[in-house]
């Protein structure tokens, strides 16, 4: 186990923010991470468990201990209709997604190119081209930091909704993932209705044409994180009454939404892009010039310009749709979780 004191987190977080906190240590098993917690030297710290810090900011010097995620393993088992995963929380989601495909499983495809560990997917619950982690989880596994011992917790009991679970919620800040469990039927089903997917031949769908596909569209709309710093989709797309979207079709006919459950989910891509924010610059900050979704470390951008560029974007779709947008990038300030706005007062 390595520990190092105020150390940089500009290379474990992928906005690659020039910031620091006062201890990181790095563990590769369930017992390391238990030590870490029961060390009397750290007790008093706030911690902060990190995976590949893909959808993390942090705002300002963390005055803690962060806890870098390198627990690892697959287990591989199956049944007459299924195949099951054991994967354990430090594992890379991306490198998972390809290692099921490339073994000839379905069901992960859609999820291709999502980065981050394994152990962060279930709190995010996240989710890409009509798919959720969800709708493959079996179990998640965690460690209960009130009493050191690992349960596990049913689909059912994790509470997943649109990314969201009940880590962000009850269990946020007493347990942590340590594994997830996934379940990949034999009789595969492609899911092929959201956006571009539609158009792949229906005679050679597979979950390698669909993995295919998805990687091919990411690499081309969003930008690679160690070339230009960034944590993907930086805002949720928000979910709005069928009614407030008749309303803006009368006006924008060409919007975007999808139904869900009774209700309409804009592509907040698409109400950003409307605003003209694609390739605006705030001070090192950039909206990223071919998907608006994304804020981008342009040119070595402090945690400032960032939150004064997101709260440029959010204001101007406020205005121009009537819709508050909520940002799905984790901010992180001096001791603990924060948000756009209190992040904005605390540098006021």
């Amino acid at each position: 186990m390595q520990s190092y004191l105020n150390a940089s987190l500009k290379n474990v977080h992928t906005f690659s923010i020039e910031q620091t906190c006062d201890v990181l240590v790095e563990v590769t098993s369930v017992d390391e991470l238990i030590s870490v917690y029961q060390d009397p030297q750290w007790s008093a710290l706030p911690k902060l468990m990190l995976g590949k810090g893909s959808n993390m900011l942090f705002t300002q010097h963390f005055s803690g201990l962060v806890i870098i995620n390198r627990l690892s393993g697959i287990e591989l088992t199956e049944s007459s209709k299924s195949y099951s995963l054991h994967v354990s929380g430090g594992e890379d989601w991306p490198s998972l997604v390809e290692w099921s495909v490339d073994h000839g499983l379905g069901g992960l495809e859609n999820l291709a190119m999502i980065p981050g560990c394994s152990g962060s997917a279930p709190i995010q619950n996240i989710g890409a081209y009509g798919v959720e982690l969800q709708d493959v989880c079996e179990y998640v596994d965690i460690l209960c930091l009130d009493t050191y011992t690992v349960k596990r917790l049913s689909k059912d009991e994790c509470l997943f909704g649109y990314r969201d679970s009940i880590f962000k919620h009850a269990l946020y800040g007493k347990a942590i993932v340590v594994a997830i469990g996934l379940t990949l039927t034999k009789e595969w089903k492609p899911c092929n209705h959201y956006g571009p997917l539609k158009g792949l031949p229906l005679e050679t769908l597979s979950p390698r044409s669909i993995f295919d596909e998805v990687c091919a569209i990411r690499s081309s709309k969003l930008p690679d994180p160690s070339v230009q710093g960034n944590a993907g989709s930086f805002f949720k797309n928000p979910v709005i009454t069928k009614d407030h979207f008749d309303r803006l079709s009368a006006l924008y006919p060409n919007i975007v939404g999808y139904e869900s459950n009774d209700m309409i989910k804009v592509a907040a891509g698409w109400l950003i892009d409307q605003c003209q924010f694609k390739g605006v610059i705030e001070g090192g900050a950039q909206v990223h010039p071919n998907q608006a979704l994304v804020i981008i470390n342009y040119d070595e951008a402090s945690a400032v310009d960032i939150l004064k560029l997101a709260a440029r974007v959010r204001q101007a779709v406020l205005d121009k749709f009537d819709i508050p947008l909520e940002h799905e990038v984790r901010f992180m300030g001096q001791d603990s979780e924060t948000n756009l706005d209190k992040a904005l007062e605390a540098m006021a």
